[in-house]
């Protein structure tokens, strides 16, 4: 069961993404000591009303991606059900594979373009069904560790979940 924090936010100036009106910003990341090794993953939620919330776990023996993934999906479950969610990811697997590979991987009967299995298909499937229980869901990807706070702060969780799950 992950970890929940709730806090005041930081002052965000000048930093994007920006939430639309409505909208809530779920920061993500993960981290593996090792891949495979022992991982953690974070979400730490953005409230319109400026209420952080931090979720974080982890696995003993597990990927980067599938933290990176399990971030997300933890995220968008933490979310209530029909919100405006907007997911911020410094992962271009987890960005890419939710915007542009999983309408072709269904095509070709969850296969890539050059006719592999599509790994972590249950999760991918799992992501898809959360995004499925939400008014609208729009990715956003930013380079990790140029100083985004919130993506810093997930950063930081993520890493501290690897201790807890080894």
């Amino acid at each position: 069961m992950p970890a929940t924090r709730r806090r005041q936010s930081v002052r965000l100036a000048g930093e994007l993404p920006t939430a639309a009106p409505g909208e809530v910003l779920v920061w993500t990341d993960g981290a593996c000591q090792g891949n495979p090794g022992p991982g953690g993953w974070a979400a730490v939620i953005q409230w319109e009303d400026g209420v952080v919330q931090e979720l974080s776990g982890g696995r003993p023996l597990t990927t980067n991606n599938i933290m990176e993934m399990t971030a997300a999906l933890e995220g968008l479950r933490a979310v209530p059900r029909g919100s405006l969610v907007c997911v911020v990811t410094d992962s271009r697997y987890l960005h890419d594979g939710m915007t542009s590979w999983l309408a072709g991987w269904k095509r070709r009967g969850w296969r890539t373009a050059s006719g592999d299995p599509v790994k972590n298909k249950e999760l991918w499937l799992e992501l898809e069904a959360a995004v499925g229980g939400h008014e609208r869901v729009r990715w956003h990807w930013v380079k990790g560790h140029i100083g985004h706070s919130l993506n810093e702060l997930a950063d930081q969780l993520a890493v501290s979940a690897i201790g807890r799950a080894a």
